[in-house]
C-alpha cells in the first residue's frame, strides 16, 4: 500500500496529536499488503453478486479490501485480476463489478471527508479563516489544519509558519478538491483555510481525510498536493 505522508513536517509524529484510522489489520487482496482497516477499502458483494465500495466498512456478509490506490484498482479492473480475486475473497463466481468502480470509490471518499467536515464544523470543532486560525494556533487550540486544494501560495505559508510556531504540534493537509467545494460543506463563503480544534475531531477529519487524499494520489514533498507544493515555490 502506498504511503502517504500527512504531515506538512516530516519531524512530527501524528500518533502525539491524535490516533488516525486505528483497528483491526485487513489485508489488501491485490498487493498483499496489511494495513489498518480505516485506512483500506472495503468492497462487498450484494445479493446480487454486484459490488460496490462499503466506505464504512458496515455492509453485512463477505468483504474484500483494497489499498487506497486509484491505479492498482483501476488497472486490475482493467486486466480482470481483480474480479478472479473477488471470486476467490467471495467464494463465488457470480461476481459483477462496475466499469466505474474507482470513480464510486473517489466519490465516496469525498463525501464521507466533507460531510465530516461539515458536521465537525456544525459541532463548533472548526475555526475558518486565516486571520482566526492565526490566532488559534498562536494559542495551541488547533490540532489539524487544513488547506484548499487551490490555496494560494503565500496564504499556505503564512499559515505554515504559524504552524510551525505553534506550542502544539499540529498536523496539515492540502485537500484534493478547491475552496469551492470545501465553502459548500461548510455552509460558508470562500472558505480556503479551516482548523480543527478538537482532538477527536482532529482524529475523525483526519482519518477521512488521509484515506480520500491517499486515493487521489496526494503524496508529495512535505504531505502537501504537487499543484501546492509546486506553487509553494513560485
Amino acid at each position: 500500500m502506498p504511503h502517504n505522508d500527512p504531515t506538512v513536517s516530516p519531524d512530527i509524529d501524528p500518533e502525539t496529536i491524535a490516533p488516525v484510522a486505528k483497528g483491526a489489520m485487513r489485508k489488501c487482496i491485490l498487493s498483499g499488503s496489511r494495513g489498518e482497516r480505516g485506512a483500506l477499502i472495503r468492497l462487498a458483494l450484494d445479493a446480487d453478486g454486484n459490488v460496490a465500495p462499503d466506505l464504512g466498512a458496515r455492509s453485512p456478509g463477505r468483504g474484500a479490501w483494497v489499498s487506497p490506490d486509484r491505479p492498482l484498482i483501476e488497472t486490475s479492473l482493467a486486466k480482470g485480476k481483480l474480479r478472479g480475486l473477488l471470486m476467490r475473497a467471495f467464494k463465488t463466481s457470480a461476481v459483477q463489478l462496475p466499469d466505474n468502480l474507482a470513480d464510486q470509490i473517489a466519490d465516496g471518499l469525498a463525501r464521507r471527508a466533507l460531510d465530516r467536515l461539515g458536521l465537525e464544523n456544525k459541532a463548533g470543532n472548526l475555526v475558518w479563516g486565516a486571520d482566526r486560525i492565526g490566532d488559534a494556533l498562536a494559542v495551541g487550540r488547533v490540532r489539524l489544519l487544513l488547506h484548499a486544494g487551490d490555496a494560494a501560495p503565500d496564504g499556505i505559508s503564512k499559515l505554515e509558519a504559524k504552524r510551525r510556531g505553534s506550542p502544539r504540534e499540529v498536523l496539515s493537509m492540502v485537500l484534493p478538491v478547491p475552496r469551492a467545494q470545501l465553502s459548500m460543506a461548510l455552509g460558508r463563503e470562500n472558505v480556503v483555510h479551516a482548523a480543527v480544534c478538537d482532538a477527536a475531531a482532529c482524529a475523525r477529519v483526519a482519518a477521512a481525510v488521509e484515506r480520500w487524499r491517499a486515493f487521489s494520489g496526494f503524496v508529495s514533498e512535505e504531505g502537501l498536493s504537487e499543484d501546492a507544493a509546486a506553487h509553494r515555490g513560485t
